[in-house]
């Protein structure tokens, strides 16, 4: 893997990194302001595809270590 594709991953990582992180403070406010609940479990499965995303991004990062 190239410097720039690694560089493109980190990137993207960050961002997506930042996202989870803005759903999660959204979730906990819809929580707090007693809002439909169908609305907050569509925002924890947007939520999950995210932290799904974040976690091949993060296998392609780190490389295996056989032990």
């Amino acid at each position: 893997m190239s410097e720039q594709e690694q560089a493109e991953i980190r990137l993207e990582f960050a961002r997506l990194k930042q996202d989870h992180a803005d759903f999660d403070a959204a979730i906990n406010a819809m929580i707090a302001s007693g809002c439909d609940p169908l609305q907050i479990q569509r925002m924890k499965k947007k939520k999950l595809a995210l932290r799904d995303r974040i976690q091949q991004l993060e296998d392609k990062i780190i490389p295996d270590i056989i032990a």
